[in-house]
């Protein structure tokens, strides 16, 4: 088994519950765990032997892209997004941050964190 880690991705996307999210924007942070058996990609040094991190990235970004009311319903999109392009994963962590949120005090983020194994 091998990890497959993508951290500090960052994203500007439209996610909110308030019309003002959804116009205006704001920035996200986006961290990925993949678990998936890579011994032969060890010993092969082929990437069609491991899981493509920059396929993984477009699936994220694909679905940042499309706006959301909730982080939950975002992060749902992304998980099973990559279990349909990489159906040999064996776990998935994820965890997505708004920064700044609007809840009426100073907040650095909020963040939802999630997981999925086979």
């Amino acid at each position: 088994m091998g990890t497959i880690l993508l951290e500090g991705m960052e994203f500007f996307s439209f996610h909110g519950c308030f019309k003002e999210e959804q116009i205006i924007g704001t920035t996200f942070i986006v961290d990925l765990k993949i678990v998936t058996g890579l011994n032969h990609a060890e010993e092969s040094d082929c990437l069609q032997d491991t899981v493509d991190y920059t396929a993984v990235y477009r699936c994220i970004k694909q679905e940042m892209d499309q706006k959301s009311h909730l982080l939950e319903h975002v992060s749902h999109r992304i998980i099973e997004s990559i279990k349909t392009h990489f159906p040999v994963l064996d776990e998935i962590e994820l965890k997505i941050a708004k920064i700044n949120p609007p809840v009426g005090g100073k907040v650095r983020q909020v963040c939802y964190q999630t997981q999925w194994k086979k």
